[in-house]
């Protein structure tokens, strides 16, 4: 009996211990299916509608016993991907992966936001160049659009929304439209202007565990931020604190994919799907996961990305905010348009004057009561408490009255503020460390407060440090336009290449306006985004990647606008081939992060051009099956390659490349094994231009210790050849001097005497190589 009562104890306790792992075992999570055509899961979702209507453990071939809890669907992808987003138990979803039919099981994850002037800097005006060739196109009838997806706009007492005398119904192409909700009336808000607004939640909303706050969730500016900035009315008279002038912007879809902890994979791809069914022209993308790139079969927004693109659109995106490290750069798939953040020629400059008189400028963008010209005591936060002024961390004893100096770095630069304020103190000075370097981003902080670059903040720090009674205050010299500071330059937050997946394609691709931009935002939201900030605000001023991609994706809607029949392959090439890469005063643009001069690694082919993309003389085109030969000579199997094709077929990869680099990009990249390697990629380029019997030239500016040479040098088209391929051999000359040295640049251009279409040449050299495999 003992023994009896010994082993019922022993099988209690194994149970007790057991539940708890077999309980977590059994709770669902969202995961991405991507399906076979033919799998009767699919067929069934696409004929069925929704979870309920479907029982989907039978379809998806789920024994008995993994049948409960019960699978649930939340979406159907029929355009961006084929497959299905499903809550699966991990035990469901490896029984699931192993069956026929099934290409790949992708667990959903969160990724995150990338978060006036410019028309001006851009060089665009309806006297000539982009926008009148772009108008004349379609007759002024219809506008091309912009599937913005981001947060979702909320556009109530929107300028920048507003119905638009002059611009016709969407075109017929487009089948989208609005969708209500208990913040947003379609019907109020949805006009000739903003023709699309749809949201998608299923994702979040499962991971949340319990529904969403749509009261809060709405008020979120970033979305309409973005869509005001890609393709917003012009609005006259736009102001925020300092900067005035026209916001103007073609008409925007929005499809809110992102809420206040992330933007879900599920989701994403969902609105994806829905753009390319509603025939958006452009999606327009801030996001990523965070971290270096994924491997292209595991990233949704590339396989989602290629098949729209295999459909005509172009897709825009950031590359992300994770400066200035080498690798940083996201959304590199090559047939993704890829965007860094540069500057532009306004400021906001806000000057520390010390107490030993030297004066040190910086920015900033607030606009309340300023400081007095008295000079009041001036603290370092590291002394009180947090060097990066962490909201409740910060002595109030030792800062209350006084400025603080603050250090750039882990929390938001408007929060360091924010914990200054709470904290009692009367201003802030905001110090980069070498990370930041001179890059200067104005925000509209708490207290009266300025951010300077690295070089002056070692000096304002050491006056701090060693003075026994450091003194100071802050001069606010509201906006200023002009050659000083030189833009563009490439901001410090801006993430760079290498290529981290494919190092032979040159990422970013090009730069665009991504610092102190201003554009709508929600009227019901601070400009700080900060719970503790009362302020409402209908435009904002923010910077990132975020605010260079919407650029981006607007002029890329004027090309297919004035150029219906180029592929998006084709307006990449004529965005990259054209871009500059000089500065206002004449020198080459600069890297913010280290004050030196960029490279391709950093500003991409450089800074887009619009009027000069218009007539780009030539163009580097490619589809689909060029992109299906670059994932097969990358090294992809035929089953995963079928992840990204638009019937789902299994690639035969019967057509390789010799290398990744001879897919025909706009761009060269070479990785040397040796000092004695040498590469040759094949080029095709298409005669765009006005004169079908032109002749172009090659004129080389070969990389340190390389020789470049292109076969044939001269280009000679007529009416019946208005394609023309070269090679290019790039050669290590093995000259001592680079040895040490990781990374060459140099350029390619082809010239006519009317065009210059210019390629950037980065080389790699053997002591560097970081890249990861596929």
């Amino acid at each position: 009996m003992a023994t009896l009562r010994h082993l019922a104890a022993v099988l209690l306790i194994l149970f007790a211990a057991a539940s708890p792992a077999a309980a977590a075992a059994r709770e669902q999570s969202t995961y991405i299916l991507h399906l076979a055509p033919e799998h009767p899961a699919l067929r069934a979702t696409r004929v069925g509608g929704g979870g309920g209507a479907v029982f989907l453990g039978r379809l998806l071939r789920l024994p008995r016993h993994l049948r409960a809890p019960r699978p649930r669907l939340l979406y159907s992808y029929a355009h961006a991907a084929t497959g299905v987003a499903a809550r699966l138990t991990p035990e469901q979803a490896a029984h699931v992966e192993a069956q026929p039919g099934v290409l790949a099981v992708h667990p959903d994850q969160a990724l995150q936001l990338h978060t006036t002037h410019t028309p001006a800097f851009l060089h665009l005006t309806q006297a000539s160049g982009l926008l009148p060739a772009a108008a004349a196109a379609s007759g002024g009838a219809s506008s091309p659009i912009v599937g913005v997806l981001d947060t979702g706009i909320y556009p109530i007492g929107r300028g920048s929304f507003a119905p638009t005398d002059g611009l016709g119904p969407p075109p017929a192409s487009f089948s989208g439209g609005c969708v209500s909700t208990a913040s947003f009336n379609a019907s109020a808000y949805c006009n000739n202007k903003l023709i699309g607004a749809k949201f998608f939640y299923k994702g979040y909303e499962a991971a949340l565990g319990h529904a969403i706050d749509e009261t809060e969730e709405h008020r979120v500016g970033h979305g309409t931020h973005i869509a005001s900035t890609a393709a917003g009315s012009p609005v006259t008279g736009v102001e925020f604190d300092y900067a005035r002038g026209q916001a103007v912007g073609m008409s925007p879809a929005a499809y809110k994919i992102c809420w206040k902890s992330g933007c879900y994979d599920s989701d994403i791809l969902a609105a994806m799907d829905e753009a390319a069914a509603d025939g958006v022209d452009v999606i327009s993308l801030s996001v990523d996961a965070g971290g270096y790139a994924p491997s292209f079969f595991r990233d949704s927004i590339a396989i989602g990305s290629l098949h729209a693109v295999s459909k005509g659109i172009v897709v825009s995106a950031s590359a992300g905010n994770s400066g200035p490290g080498e690798y940083t750069a996201t959304n590199i798939a090559p047939w993704i348009l890829t965007v860094g953040a540069s500057t532009i020629d306004r400021e906001f400059p806000a000057d520390v004057v010390l107490g030993n008189g030297q004066v040190y400028g910086g920015v900033s963008l607030y606009s309340g009561e300023p400081l007095n010209s008295t000079l009041l005591p001036v603290v370092y936060a590291g002394d009180c408490g947090s060097r990066l002024c962490i909201i409740g961390e910060l002595d109030p004893a030792k800062v209350s009255g006084k400025i603080v100096l603050c250090e750039r770095g882990s929390n938001a630069r408007v929060a360091k503020g924010g914990a200054v304020k709470v904290a009692g103190g009367a201003g802030m000075i905001l110090v980069n460390t070498a990370e930041s370097g001179e890059e200067l981003v104005a925000d509209s902080h708490l207290v009266p407060a300025t951010m300077v670059g690295q070089k002056f903040g070692d000096k304002i720090k050491y006056y701090v440090q060693s003075d026994p009674s450091p003194t100071a205050t802050i001069v606010f010299r509201g906006t200023v336009i002009g050659k000083s500071p030189s833009a563009p330059r490439v901001a410090a937050f801006s993430s760079r290449g290498p290529n981290y997946r494919a190092p032979e394609i040159l990422k970013p691709d090009v730069i665009a306006p991504g610092v102190n931009i201003l554009a709508a935002w929600t009227g019901e939201s601070a400009p700080t985004d900060l719970d503790i900030d009362p302020r409402r605000v209908e435009f904002n001023i923010i910077s990132g990647t975020s605010m260079s991609c919407p650029h981006v994706s607007g002029l890329a809607a004027l090309l297919r606008q004035a150029q219906p029949d180029w592929s998006p392959a084709a307006i990449k090439s004529a965005l990259m081939t054209t871009a500059y890469n000089v500065d206002n005063s004449g020198a080459v643009i600069k890297d913010l992060a280290t004050g030196t001069e960029s490279t391709p690694f950093v500003r991409g082919a450089g800074h887009v051009d619009p009027n000069r993309a218009l007539d780009p003389g030539l163009v580097y085109d490619a589809g689909t099956e060029d992109y299906v030969s670059f994932l097969c000579t990358l090294g992809y199997s035929p089953s995963i390659i079928s992840l990204f094709t638009t019937d789902g077929s299994v690639a035969n990869c019967s057509t390789k490349f010799p290398r990744t680099g001879d897919l025909n990009y706009a761009a060269f990249a070479v990785v040397l094994s040796s000092y004695k390697d040498s590469v040759t990629y094949h080029r095709v380029v298409r005669n765009v231009g006005s004169n079908a019997n032109a002749v172009y030239e090659a004129k080389i500016d070969s990389p340190s210790g390389v020789d470049v040479t292109v076969s044939p040098s001269k280009l000679v088209f007529d009416e019946s050849h208005q394609s023309l391929s070269y090679d290019i051999t790039i050669a290590a000359s093995g000259n001592p001097v680079i040895v040490d040295t990781e990374y060459t640049f140099g350029s390619v251009t082809w010239s006519d005497g009317v065009h210059d279409v210019t390629s950037p040449i980065a080389v790699t050299w053997p002591s560097n190589g970081r890249a990861a495999s596929m």
